[in-house]
């Protein structure tokens, strides 16, 4: 099967690797060409910007959560467009650990058999530049690495520095990118703000993409993204009947969930719904709620004025409605969120509150599930990861958990997932792809709609 496809790495986080890869989708189109972003590993943020340019839903690629092979069947069988555009994570041979390159941006680019661009932040260089270069083409056996952008130069001379020092490890220049404060993207303590967030960023990304696409070779790219090897033939499975009703919550506040976790619902025969913990004053129909990650700190004081909704929900949940929250929701289910100066009531399912450290935790997990779980969960291995600020405080001393933590932190003494009901809420992010959560899940969906 021929997928025209590229990776685009960064030396390291920051190098401007979100806006250059939104540049080359948006020159493509230009081209006429349809793109499928992807993005390499667990994040939730980048990806929206480059659904925001393409208009294409972005999947992402993420070797620890997904396995090689749900990796390489989940890239075939989304690059339904005529191209696939790959933007990797942190620095290109960053991955589970410093031992190895495992679930980096290189093993992905490996697994996908892509040939990679290297984006540099050249600011701060200039023939150094090509000792970075030659050393990142030269650090695994077979790199990938088939040319290079270089972003932030500040003049003509620095520009002609750089590309001399550059003759001499023989990779093409695809970019040459100007210094400009004006198009840098808005940050905040998780990184980018979600385009959903705040609307705004959705016309800057798009006016930040056509202004850098004009100093990249676009030709010269879409000539590398067609030297690829085919791929292997992927048959998806038919989605089973509908036989149940899921709610997602999706609004400013709750808008982390991977595309491939709604689409695996579906499969399995769930119809999703979308309602607004902030602006809907009741439930839809339903026989479960999927409450993923986001930023509910941000709009607490939107969140704790509509009582309604937390009410339904709070009654929802002690009723056996079965409920499936990540991080962000998990932190609206506590008693409050307190956030800056401010405390915001929440719904108060769990005897818990919610407080913003300082210290951020960010790991890829691995727990054990317990066998009293919500939704019959099995006693079982499951990956996913945890990237918050956020920690539960007075928590009850009779909490129950579902998942005991080898790798990660989790709420509480290596503890996550918390149970009450048949409500599970964990401070980890799982990909269903490669784990029973989703099948288990609409199971208790199924149950209760019958009751």
């Amino acid at each position: 099967m021929k997928i025209p496809r590229i990776v685009l790495a960064g030396v390291t986080s920051g190098v401007g690797k979100t806006s250059i890869t939104t540049a080359i989708i948006y020159g493509l189109k230009k081209k006429g060409y349809s793109v499928q972003p992807f993005k390499v590993g667990p994040d939730f943020i980048d990806p929206s910007y480059l659904t925001s340019v393409s208009g294409n839903v972005a999947h992402n690629l993420d070797v620890w959560m997904m396995g090689k092979k749900g990796v390489l069947n989940n890239f075939i069988q989304n690059s339904q467009a005529e191209l696939s555009v790959i933007e990797g994570v942190m620095g290109y041979y960053d991955g589970f650990d410093g031992k190895s390159s495992f679930a980096s941006t290189y093993d992905v680019a490996n697994i996908i058999h892509s040939n990679v661009i290297l984006v540099l932040d050249a600011s701060k260089t200039a023939r150094s530049i090509a000792a970075t270069v030659m050393g990142f083409k030269n650090f695994e056996k077979n790199s990938r690495i088939c040319g290079v952008i270089l972003n932030k130069i500040g003049s003509q001379k620095h520009e002609k520095l750089c590309r001399d020092a550059l003759k001499k490890v023989g990779l093409p220049i695809l970019g040459v990118i100007p210094r400009n404060n004006d198009l840098q993207l808005e940050s905040r303590h998780l990184g980018l703000i979600p385009i959903r967030e705040k609307l705004s960023l959705d016309k800057k990304i798009k006016s930040i993409a056509k202004s850098l696409s004009g100093f990249i070779e676009i030709e010269k790219i879409i000539k590398l993204s067609k030297d690829v090897p085919n791929l292997p033939q992927f048959h998806d499975k038919k989605n089973r009947k509908k036989q149940t009703r899921i709610a997602v919550a999706l609004d400013e506040s709750f808008n982390f969930y991977y595309q491939d976790n709604i689409d695996s619902l579906k499969k399995l025969g769930a119809e999703i719904v979308y309602f607004s913990p902030i602006s809907d004053k009741k439930l839809p129909a339903c026989d479960g709620i999927y409450i993923g990650g986001g930023f509910p700190e941000v709009k607490g004081d939107l969140l704790q004025r509509n009582d309604q909704m937390k009410k339904l929900i709070k009654k929802s949940a002690e009723d056996g409605l079965p409920i499936y929250a990540e991080c962000g929701g998990l932190m609206y289910l506590t008693k409050s969120i307190s956030y800056k100066s401010g405390k915001f009531k929440m719904v108060g399912l769990f005897d818990a509150v919610t407080i913003m450290e300082k210290k951020l935790k960010l790991n890829y997990t691995s727990a054990t599930i317990s066998s009293n779980s919500p939704f019959s969960l099995q006693s079982k291995i499951i990956k996913g990861h945890e990237f918050h600020y956020s920690e539960l405080d007075l928590l009850s001393k009779d909490s129950k958990f579902a998942y005991d933590l080898s790798i990660g932190v989790g709420i509480k003494n290596k503890k996550d997932g918390l149970t009450v009901h048949d409500t599970l809420a964990s401070y980890m992010h799982v990909h269903f792809s490669n784990s029973p959560i989703a099948n288990n899940f609409v199971k208790a969906c199924v149950s209760y709609s019958r009751k």
